[in-house]
């Protein structure tokens, strides 16, 4: 693991709960899984697809914040 990607793991598990860490995986095909559509995402979550929108806004609101106080 190189040190950014070491860095940008810590980032995210220590920004982002579990579920929009896994939300935003499923979403975007990271760490190797294949991009799904936010109804695929609820789907296998068990939320709306709604849900998930809100969730993965706030997810990635949460990481620009957290990016801009360093």
């Amino acid at each position: 693991m190189t040190e950014i990607s070491g860095a940008c793991s810590w980032l995210w598990t220590t920004v982002l709960r579990s579920r929009e860490y896994r939300i935003l995986v499923m979403r975007y095909g990271i760490l190797g899984c294949k991009e799904h559509t936010q109804q695929e995402v609820g789907d296998v979550l068990g939320i709306s697809r709604s849900y998930v929108s809100r969730m993965e806004k706030r997810a990635l609101h949460k990481l620009a914040e957290a990016l801009r106080e360093d």
